[in-house]
């Protein structure tokens, strides 16, 4: 029995990772205008950040079509998969989940599993991880559902904001408030609240703001350990090497950090210069 796992682009999983595991990413696209982009295939968070700071327009994002679903579950079939599961971003934050559950009614003599990670960047990522991986070992969708859930509730996420720029230029949050947190060099804590990245604190330069996300980590390590660690980036990787070294010294850390990107469905909102840190905990 074959399962292939799909998913969509906001899980922040690097392209090895996706190669690894035999991962279909569905894009979420992004819009600037009428000139309508496929995260990460066709535009980056490097080229998100350089096209709204030239341009000082922000784009929007939509959810994957239930056609672009419909598509990637076909060739999944098409490639030998007896069933799919899908995962996707939480319900809450995007209508991704909706667009895969009506795809799935465009096949309706086959076996495929829309699952609501209820989760978003590395907390979906993790899932989509665990969930490849017991495929690979023959599992059934049962037990893979069974035990992404379990993953989800050991993860944890925090990340430091650069500006409040692109919060303000997407709406959510007032461009005074953006304007006050730039001159008194305020950057917030960003963790996942209710299956999205939201403001969690908000901290006096970077550095604090660095010296927090770390604080929150280890207390959320406790006494456990750590069993699968990314660092996330949006487009700072000129500050990667700094963190991660000051990671090292604050979590017992494996020899090799996967450093990843936000994806551009997400850094739409964040804006350069976000710098975070993805575990979870062994059980």
């Amino acid at each position: 029995m074959s399962i292939a796992i799909i998913s969509d682009t906001d899980t922040s999983l690097p392209p090895e990772d996706l190669e690894k595991f035999d991962i279909t990413q569905v894009p979420i696209t992004i819009h600037f205008g009428e000139d309508i982009l496929k995260a990460c295939s066709d535009i980056t968070d490097q080229g998100l950040v350089d096209r709204v700071e030239r341009d000082g327009i922000p784009p929007t994002t939509a959810a994957p079509s239930p056609g672009v679903f419909s598509e990637a579950f076909q060739q999944a079939f098409d490639s030998g998969a007896d069933e799919i599961i899908c995962l996707t971003v939480s319900s809450g934050m995007s209508a991704t989940y909706q667009s895969a559950v009506s795809a799935k009614d465009l096949h309706p003599d086959k076996k495929i599993t829309v699952f609501d990670t209820e989760s978003i960047s590395m907390g979906q990522g993790f899932m989509v991880l665990e969930a490849a991986r017991l495929a690979k070992e023959g599992r059934n969708t049962e037990e893979i559902l069974e035990s992404v859930v379990d993953v989800r509730d050991r993860t944890h996420l925090y990340a430091a904001l650069d500006t409040l720029k692109f919060m303000a230029l997407s709406g959510r949050v007032g461009h005074l408030t953006a304007e006050m947190a730039s001159m008194l060099s305020i950057k917030p804590i960003l963790t996942i609240l209710d299956g999205k990245l939201d403001l969690l604190e908000k901290v006096r330069t970077k550095r604090k703001a660095w010296t927090r996300v770390l604080e929150l980590s280890v207390e959320s390590l406790g006494e456990g350990e750590i069993e699968n660690i990314y660092i996330l980036h949006v487009a700072a990787m000129d500050m990667v090497e700094e963190f991660e070294k000051l990671l090292r010294s604050a979590l017992p850390c494996p020899a090799f950090i996967p450093i990843t990107g936000l994806t551009p469905g997400l850094s739409v909102h964040t804006g350069a210069g976000l710098v975070g840190v993805a575990f979870t905990k062994k059980p």
